[in-house]
């Protein structure tokens, strides 16, 4: 069973995404929390799998609870819930360790996917903030950049890098290349530090924006 603590200062939208996760069957809400603070409070106290977070929240933001978390509780993932209208707000969630995106106003299953991917160690972003994350990035960081970025990995970290940024966990790699959990732990590594980048995220987001992401 994954354990989330779920936080949100609208209990309307703590409801709805209540509501989603537990159609799931494997997905148990543990705890509730109205702003940042509280939920890492929550979070010392239930050790959950996950936290989703909001973005904009009272007393603590949901950016600054994920670097809480990721710093004092690294077992926890965090997925963040977004709008469109926190655009300005990405590049400081990759750098926060946030796990994943996914849009209050998307398909309810993208939750699900989401909560699944980055309980398992994946990074999980909605299709549409990829999409647009990556028409932010690109203004600055075009794709031909991106693809320089990539050119120095061989086709097997590029092979890691893309199944990364379509969201899947390290099992999941392993099971698709055929090869043991453990070498895809080195794979991904490497990746990161032939990248220059903290996480998972920040990789995924490369991935997308080379256009290395599997059909």
């Amino acid at each position: 069973m994954i354990r989330v603590v779920l936080a949100d200062d609208e209990p309307v939208v703590r409801f709805g995404v209540r509501a989603v996760l537990a159609t799931a069957g494997d997905i148990e809400v543990v705890a509730e929390a109205e702003n940042g603070s509280a939920v890492i409070d929550l979070v010392a106290r239930h050790r959950p799998d996950v936290a989703v977070l909001d973005i904009r929240m009272p007393v603590l933001d949901g950016l600054d609870a994920a670097r809480v978390i990721r710093e004092c509780h690294p077992s926890t993932h965090t997925l963040v819930l977004t709008t469109f209208a926190d655009d300005s707000y990405i590049s400081r969630a990759l750098g926060e360790g946030a796990s994943g995106f996914v849009l209050k106003t998307g398909d309810p299953l993208e939750i699900l996917a989401g909560v699944r991917a980055v309980a398992s160690g994946g990074a999980y972003l909605s299709p549409l903030v990829a999409r647009r994350v990556v028409d932010q990035l690109s203004l600055a960081r075009p794709r031909p950049v991106a693809r320089q970025r990539i050119a120095g990995l061989t086709v097997r970290e590029r092979e890691v890098l893309g199944l990364v940024g379509a969201g899947l966990s390290n099992a999941e790699i392993a099971a698709r290349i055929h090869v043991v959990e453990g070498t895809v732990k080195v794979y991904v590594s490497t990746i990161l530090r032939a990248l220059g980048v903290k996480n998972r995220v920040q990789a995924a987001i490369i991935a997308h924006e080379s256009g290395i992401i599997p059909e």
